[in-house]
C-alpha cells in the first residue's frame, strides 16, 4: 500500500515545530508496525511548498493519504481535497490531528472517508490501515462516517512509539520560522533545534488546554535511556545545536529530570537544551542541576497574576507571583532565561491586568510569550471553514469580546514596545557551517 502522509500547504499563524512531529511519528509507526506499506511523509505547511509540488505528488499512484489537520491549518482543506479529486480521485484519506479531536464530523463535509478522533494518532491512523486491508475489525478511535460512533481509541505506552528520523523532517525551513524573536514563536533564532516528542499528557487541566482530554491526565514520558540515545543518534546525523523537549511538564516527575541530567553530563558532547514546565513543579535544586548540564531556557505557563483570572485556572496556578520573583531570581543566578507564557483575554482578566502581568514579568528579567485566549469549547461541528479559521490565536473570535475590549488586548499583543529580542542564543555554541548566520547587530534582551 503507498501512503502519502502530509500537512497541507497554509501560512501559519503561529509556529511550533512539536504540533508538527505527529506526521512524522505516524509515518514512522506505520512502517515499523504495517506490513506491506510503503510511506512518504511531507510537511508541506513551513512555507517550502508551492501547490504545483503537490500536484506533482498526488499524480503518483497513491492507495491512502494521510491528513494532518490542525487549528490554523484549516482553510486549505477544500482546495487540497479538490486536488486530490483531480489527481488520485481513487485514493482513500484519513484525517487526524488537535482539531479533528475537538470537532471529529466537521470534515466529512470535505468527503474525507474516515476521521481519527480519540486515542493516540499512530494507534487510529494504523488501526484504519489494517481495516483497509481487512474490513471485519473495525479501526478503533476512528470514525467512517458523520452518523456513526468511534470505538474507544488507543493509549499507546511510551515503549510503543516510535521517535521521528530526523533526516525526513524539514528542520531548515523551521529554523527559519524562528529567525524573527518578535513574532514569540517557540524556537531560537540563529541556532538549529531539534524537538524531542518526550512526553504526552498532563494532570494540571487548565481551563483552555487540549492536552489532557486529547493525551489523557496521566504522563507518558520516554526513559531516560531512549531519550539520550535519540539526542546522540540526531546530533550525529545532523549539525543540530540545540534541543528541545516537546512535553507539557518536564519537570513533573523530578526523579527523571536528576537521572537524566547526570546522565546528559556524562555524555562526551555538552548540549545546549530548553523546555516547559510550571511553577509547582520547579524548585532551586532542580533549575541549578538543568543548568549544570547545559539548559538554558526554561518556559512556564504564568498565565496571569490575577486572581479574579485565576479562578479558571488549577490551583497550582494561583497566587503565583512571589514563587515567580523566587524562581525568576534562581534562573538569572545560573544564567537560565524565563520564557514566560501569559494568556490575553482570560475569563475575569481585564486589559490593564495583563499589561501589570507583562510588565511585572519583564520587570524581573523574564522574557514574555503572549498569546490569544482561545476557548476550543466554543468549536462546534456545524461550523463553516471560515468560522473555524477563527480560533486561530492571533484574534478573538467573532462576538467572544466586546469590540473595543479586545482591540486593547490586540494591542497588548503586537508591537509591543517594551519588549526585546531574546539574546540566548549567544549561550548556545554555533557550528562554523551552521544554518542560521548569526545577525551582525543584536538588540539585548
Amino acid at each position: 500500500m503507498e501512503i502519502l502522509c502530509i500537512i497541507p500547504p497554509y501560512v501559519p499563524s503561529y509556529f511550533n515545530a512539536g504540533h508538527h512531529l505527529p506526521l512524522f511519528q505516524v509515518g514512522s509507526y506505520l512502517r515499523k508496525n504495517v506490513a506491506n506499506t510503503i510511506v512518504t511523509c511531507i510537511d508541506a505547511a513551513a512555507l517550502n511548498f508551492t501547490w504545483k509540488e503537490i500536484c506533482d505528488l498526488l499524480i503518483k499512484d497513491i492507495d491512502l493519504i494521510v491528513l494532518m489537520n490542525d487549528f490554523d491549518g484549516i482553510d486549505t482543506f477544500p482546495r487540497f481535497m479538490k486536488y486530490k479529486e483531480v489527481f488520485c480521485p481513487d485514493a482513500k484519506v484519513i484525517t487526524f490531528g488537535r482539531l479533528s479531536k475537538q470537532i471529529p464530523r466537521f470534515f466529512f463535509q470535505f468527503d474525507i472517508n474516515a476521521v481519527h478522533c480519540t486515542g493516540d494518532y499512530e494507534s487510529g491512523v494504523a488501526a484504519y490501515v489494517n481495516y483497509l486491508m481487512d474490513s471485519s475489525v473495525l479501526p478503533a478511535g476512528v470514525l467512517l462516517s458523520a452518523d456513526t460512533e468511534a470505538k474507544t481509541g488507543t493509549f499507546l505506552p511510551s515503549d510503543d512509539w516510535v521517535l521521528p528520523d530526523v533526516n525526513e523532517i524539514p528542520y531548515s525551513n523551521y529554523n527559519y520560522m524562528y529567525k524573527n524573536d518578535l513574532n514569540k514563536f517557540c524556537g531560537i533564532p540563529h541556532r538549529q533545534e531539534l524537538v524531542i516528542p518526550l512526553a504526552r499528557g498532563c494532570p494540571f487541566c487548565c481551563e483552555f488546554c487540549d492536552i489532557p482530554p486529547m493525551q489523557g491526565k496521566l504522563e507518558r514520558r520516554l526513559s531516560v535511556d531512549r531519550t539520550i540515545n535519540y539526542i546522540r543518534e540526531a546530533f550525529s546525523k545532523q549539525q543540530f545545536e540545540y534541543f528541545t523537549f516537546y512535553c507539557p511538564t518536564f519537570t513533573l516527575n523530578h526523579k527523571w529530570v536528576f537521572d537524566f541530567c547526570e546522565k546528559l553530563s556524562n555524555e562526551k558532547n555538552i548540549y545546549s537544551w530548553k523546555c516547559i514546565t510550571v511553577l509547582k513543579c520547579l524548585n532551586r535544586k532542580l533549575i541549578e542541576k538543568m543548568a549544570a548540564c547545559g539548559c538554558i531556557r526554561i518556559s512556564l505557563g504564568i498565565e496571569s497574576f490575577t486572581r479574579a483570572a485565576s479562578m479558571g485556572l488549577p490551583k497550582c496556578k494561583h497566587d503565583i507571583l512571589q514563587q515567580f520573583k523566587e524562581m525568576v531570581s534562581v534562573c538569572n543566578e545560573f544564567g537560565v532565561e524565563l520564557n514566560c507564557f501569559i494568556i490575553l483575554g482570560l475569563p475575569g482578566d481585564t486589559p490593564e491586568d495583563v499589561k501589570a502581568t507583562i510588565e511585572t514579568c519583564l520587570s524581573y528579567g523574564a522574557r514574555i510569550r503572549p498569546t490569544i485566549y482561545t476557548s476550543y469549547q466554543l468549536l462546534r461541528e456545524d461550523m463553516t471553514v471560515a468560522q473555524v479559521s477563527e480560533f486561530n490565536r492571533q484574534y478573538f473570535p467573532s462576538g467572544f469580546l466586546e469590540k473595543d475590549i479586545a482591540y486593547e488586548y490586540l494591542k497588548l499583543f503586537y508591537a509591543l514596545e517594551s519588549d526585546r529580542p531574546t539574546a540566548v542564543h549567544k549561550n548556545i555554541p554555533q557550528y562554523k557551517s551552521a544554518l542560521m548566520s548569526e545577525p551582525e547587530t543584536l538588540v539585548e534582551a
